[in-house]
């Protein structure tokens, strides 16, 4: 989910980069390197964000999660 939104985002921001250089001469469209490293960035703060609760949610017994309610 996060990748999908990463892609998105990327693709996105890139066509109104192209648009508003169209409209701003100086505007420089930023190379590759700045938007790969902070896709590395964001989808490692997706994963850790996400490790926490997987990991809390494998330590439950099923059965007894299932039982309680």
């Amino acid at each position: 989910m996060a990748g999908a939104g990463l892609l998105a985002g990327a693709a996105f921001g890139f066509v109104i980069a192209r648009v508003a250089s169209g409209y701003l001469d100086e505007l420089k469209m930023p190379g590759a390197l700045p938007v790969i490293v902070a896709a590395f960035v964001l989808l490692g703060a997706a994963v850790v964000a996400s490790m926490l609760p997987a990991a809390r949610a494998a330590r439950v017994d099923v059965i007894q999660a299932l039982r309680s309610k």
